[in-house]
Order: C-alpha cells, then sequence, then structure tokens
C-alpha cells in the first residue's frame, strides 16, 4: 500500500500542484479516465478548502495531502488544522445556499460566508465513497476514495522510490 505524501504551505496557487499530483498519481493507479474531472474537483475543492483554514487558523502550518494506493482504489485524504466542521448545514440554511450556488459566478471569496459543512457536502456530492472525519491533532481528515483498474504489464506500481515523497512547497 504505497503512499505518496504531499505537504504544502497554505497558498492557493498551490492548490493547482495538489490536483495535478493526485491526476497523476490517479493515472498512475489505472482509475478510470471518466473519473478524473470529478476527482480533480473533489481534491481541488478539499485542498481549497483546506488552504482557507490554515490561512486562518494554521498559516505557519502546511496542509497535508496522502495519495494512497490501495487493493484495487486510490485513497486521497487532505488534512487541515483548522476547526473539525463536518455538520451538515442547518435547515433554514438551506434557502440561502440554494440561492449562493445559483447566482452568477462572481468573485470566489463568497466562499468564506457559506454555512460550516458545505463544501463537505460539495464534496460528499462528488465521491460515491468519502469519510470525513476529526484529524489527528485536531481539524478535518477528508478521505475520498476512487477504484481503481488493475496495472497494465507495461508499467509498474508505485515504487518504494515513490513512498514518502515530501514535496516541501
Amino acid at each position: 500500500m504505497p503512499t505518496v505524501e504531499i505537504t504544502f504551505s497554505p497558498l492557493p496557487e498551490h492548490v493547482r500542484t495538489a490536483r495535478l499530483m493526485a491526476v497523476a498519481v490517479a493515472r498512475r493507479t489505472h482509475v478510470d479516465e471518466s473519473l478524473m474531472d470529478e476527482l480533480r474537483l473533489a481534491v481541488g475543492e478539499a485542498c481549497s478548502r483546506a488552504v482557507r483554514l490554515h490561512q486562518r487558523f494554521a498559516p505557519d502550518a502546511p496542509v497535508a495531502l496522502f495519495l494512497t494506493d490501495e487493493d484495487g482504489s486510490l485513497a486521497v485524504e487532505v488534512v487541515d488544522e483548522g476547526p473539525y466542521d463536518a455538520v451538515s448545514p442547518p435547515e433554514e440554511e438551506s434557502a440561502d445556499l440554494a440561492a449562493v450556488l445559483e447566482a452568477p459566478a462572481r468573485d470566489l471569496d463568497f466562499v468564506d460566508e457559506l454555512p460550516p459543512g458545505v463544501v463537505l457536502a460539495v464534496i460528499s456530492g462528488l465521491v460515491d465513497s468519502v469519510r470525513i472525519s476529526p484529524g489527528a491533532g485536531g481539524g478535518t481528515r477528508v478521505r475520498m476514495q476512487w477504484p481503481a483498474g488493475p496495472i497494465a504489464s507495461d508499467t509498474q506500481p508505485l515504487s518504494e522510490r515513490d513512498v514518502g515523497l515530501d514535496l516541501q512547497v
């Protein structure tokens, strides 16, 4: 069960790098190409959420991304050090949320105005297998999983060289 670990400073420009790494590992583990847009979007949302939380609550701590090639699947975990907020938005906020999501595209600063748990709800809607739990030292651990195909004979699985890769950005 090889794992690639990436830590990056909580800057929005590093989210793209995290997405690219997740897609590269997904392709290497043979996640179906039809799932790549979903994977890219879900990982981007989870990392963007973590960056926003770190900027507010833990600006000096890196965001952690774990990409694990498990038996027949790819697991992606994003761990932040902000407050644990995996709660559903209250009923009275649902109408406001619908209005925000249906509004024309505009500056992304409105994301900070969303009720707690909304970004996590969006991620849950994108990925069939999601587990949201408290992180070991506080914060939130968002674990997403996609099915992967068999390794083709002309490629190698993630090697020990890939395991524990620590990309400091």
